[in-house]
């Protein structure tokens, strides 16, 4: 039985990187977990790890694509009949792409804003309403640490992770009282598929297995936004105080863009 309050959860993302980690982490203490991601094969590759490390939670594949008009009310529908409503979801789908000035265009900008919002407002969009009518439960979106402060070469990514920050803190504030509770999980650098194609070096990178552990901590707490590394994040909201200019002049130099 799990030592967690949660019987069933769903994450999306979840074939690579911190989905497929906070999965395993789950199931690993007894959680049953249902996995989505776009494709069939790693998703099947998270549940045969966990059958073969004798994890007691169950976690089975659902192949979803986030982008598709829809697919959440498909998948939901699918879920809620072959198990039941999830106590937890981790819209954690989400995608990276670097743009320097010299490549500055506005389909980057759209396509990032698909993904790593307008996505996770579709899932939002099904699944609030469903654990309204129920009572409860807890739903938590991957954003970033970058929707902080913009930062070079992130114009898109960073503006994309900022509005889903914005959006989760409004949302939260009218979800107080019904039952359904709603957090936002800002990483720093994890080590993924995703931040291995950054051609800098990046500070305090962690593992995903170290990221899963700080997420299911934060996701135990009564805290709203989740975030870590702590060092970083907390070097990162020291940047939200700094005066425009100066912060400006420090990000400049110290990304090289002098």
């Amino acid at each position: 039985m799990s030592d967690l309050p949660w019987r069933l959860a769903w994450i999306t993302g979840a074939g690579t990187g911190i989905g497929r980690a906070t999965a395993l982490a789950l199931a690993e203490r007894g959680c049953d977990v249902l996995v989505s991601g776009r494709r069939y094969e790693p998703l099947n590759e998270v549940v045969q790890t966990a059958v073969e490390s004798g994890l007691e939670g169950r976690i089975r594949p659902l192949v979803l694509d986030v982008t598709r008009p829809g697919a959440y009310r498909q998948a939901l529908d699918t879920i809620e009949r072959e198990w039941t409503l999830p106590d937890l979801v981790i819209l954690n789908a989400g995608t990276h792409h670097a743009m320097t000035l010299d490549e500055f265009s506005v389909k980057p900008c759209r396509d990032l804003m698909e993904v790593n919002y307008f996505a996770v407002m579709s899932g939002l969009e099904v699944l609030v309403p469903a654990m309204r009518r129920r009572g409860r439960g807890q739903i938590a979106c991957t954003a970033s640490l970058a929707g902080y402060r913009g930062l070079p070469t992130a114009a898109a990514y960073g503006a994309s992770k900022a509005a889903l920050i914005n959006a989760c803190e409004a949302l939260q504030v009218e979800l107080q009282g019904t039952g359904v509770r709603l957090q936002v999980i800002n990483p720093g650098f994890v080590k993924t598929p995703l931040t291995d194609r950054n051609r800098f070096e990046m500070p305090q990178l962690i593992s995903a297995e170290e990221a899963a552990r700080a997420l299911l901590k934060g996701l135990t707490s009564n805290r709203f936004e989740i975030r870590f590394p702590r060092l970083f994040a907390l070097f990162m909201a020291s940047l939200k105080l700094l005066p425009d200019n100066l912060y400006f002049r420090l990000i400049k130099r110290g990304t090289g863009f002098e």
